[in-house]
């Protein structure tokens, strides 16, 4: 069946390329099915083959986005490891978000699901709170979490320049600009006096 996985991949991509043209320019609650299914090119009974409702298609696409961010964090971070870069983990999150980047751009838009970046944060602390203790072993867990808070909330307003930027920054260089500030705070801004 590899020529009908191929039809279901492009007509998936075809409804995401399209829902996500609409949200960058209204709410999801004002999508409706008919004028998606114009705009994807698809009739009606292609898109409930595969999707509930317009807003069982939002969920489906966080929910894959927000899989693939948790493979990445739970294969840098598993909790019997030691030692792991952080930049290793920044690099590989940016570009999962990267390769996601039309989820972000609207997702963290005006019209975006403002409760996706939320359980995106919250994913990142379950898996990260380990790996933050160990690398800042005389930490409570309330600074800990308050250094989560901190640098994550950087983090989402890193993301939105960079998205607004059109990402042509790498993923490498925007992780190690977060780390930069994660770690020195405004003084890795600072040029070094000669």
């Amino acid at each position: 069946m590899p020529g009908k996985d191929h039809r279901t991949r492009v007509t998936k991509m075809l409804i995401r390329r399209a829902f996500t043209d609409l949200l960058r320019v209204k709410p999801v609650q004002s999508i409706s099915i008919k004028e998606l299914c114009e705009k994807a090119g698809v009739n009606r009974g292609t898109f409930y083959a595969h999707y509930a409702s317009v807003h069982d298609l939002l969920m489906q696409m966080e929910d894959e986005m927000l899989a693939e961010i948790n493979e990445v964090l739970s294969s840098l971070l598993p909790a019997d490891r030691g030692e792991v870069s952080s930049l290793r983990i920044s690099t590989e999150l940016f570009q999962c978000l990267k390769d996601n980047a039309d989820l972000c751009t609207v997702t963290l838009g005006d019209f975006g699901d403002k409760s996706f970046a939320m359980r995106m944060l919250n994913m990142g602390w379950e898996k990260c709170f380990g790996a933050y203790s160990r690398y800042f072993s005389s930490a409570s867990p309330k600074e800990i979490a308050y250094f989560y808070a901190f640098v994550s909330e950087g983090c989402i307003g890193l993301l939105r320049r960079w998205l607004r930027e059109g990402m042509t920054t790498s993923a490498e260089d925007i992780a190690a600009l977060a780390e930069k500030l994660m770690l020195q705070g405004a003084s890795a801004l600072a040029k070094a006096k000669t």
